[in-house]
């Protein structure tokens, strides 16, 4: 059975806590994303899940360098076969609007994979789709042994994006879920 980690970005207080914006907190959707992504593949019954923060308090590290750490060797001490790490994206400018991803290469399986992911979420969300990027100096995507995408579900900056994240965390979950079903065949 495959193995995927899910890592839900930040903590839930210092150190390293995310974007917020109008009372939501970066960390707070990506914790509920995570945990619908979670019950999705654990139904399936064809997967073999982990969470970087299993509970709402669970805080890593005692900086954000260790708190980075802390989510990458869990990873690879486990042997994940696959890494996905949940954000939301921020602006100044509130306009900017819709999903997109990172992996440390191109071509490489994370670039496919998270090629498939941003395509689902957009597709089931409605929102744009800004595409696949590369970023070699992002710490989860540097630091990990397995195929790593970081997915930027939505702006938290930008009041649609983030009233659907809010209401619906369940819909990002499931376009996560269909882009993995999508590039690995595995349901």
């Amino acid at each position: 059975m495959p193995k995927i980690y899910i890592d839900q970005g930040h903590n839930p207080e210092p150190p390293n806590t995310g974007a917020e914006r109008d009372g939501l907190r970066e960390q707070d959707i990506t914790y509920r994303v995570g945990q619908e992504l979670a019950t999705l593949l654990r139904r399936s019954g064809n997967w073999d899940v982990r969470l970087s923060r299993p509970t709402p308090e669970t805080l890593l590290g005692t900086s954000n360098a260790s708190s980075l750490r802390a989510r990458t060797d869990a990873a690879n001490s486990w042997g994940a076969d696959y890494f996905i790490s949940i954000h939301t994206n921020a602006s100044l400018d509130p306009s900017a609007n819709g999903v997109e991803a990172f992996a440390y290469s191109r071509p490489s399986r994370a670039f496919d994979l998270g090629e498939d992911i941003v395509n689902s979420i957009s597709e089931i969300t409605g929102l744009k789709d800004r595409g696949m990027k590369v970023r070699p100096g992002l710490y989860v995507l540097k630091k990990t042994a397995m195929p790593a995408v970081l997915v930027e579900l939505g702006f938290i900056s930008n009041p649609g994006d983030a009233a659907l994240m809010r209401d619906n965390p369940r819909l990002f979950a499931q376009g996560i879920y269909n882009g993995i079903v999508e590039y690995t065949g595995i349901r």
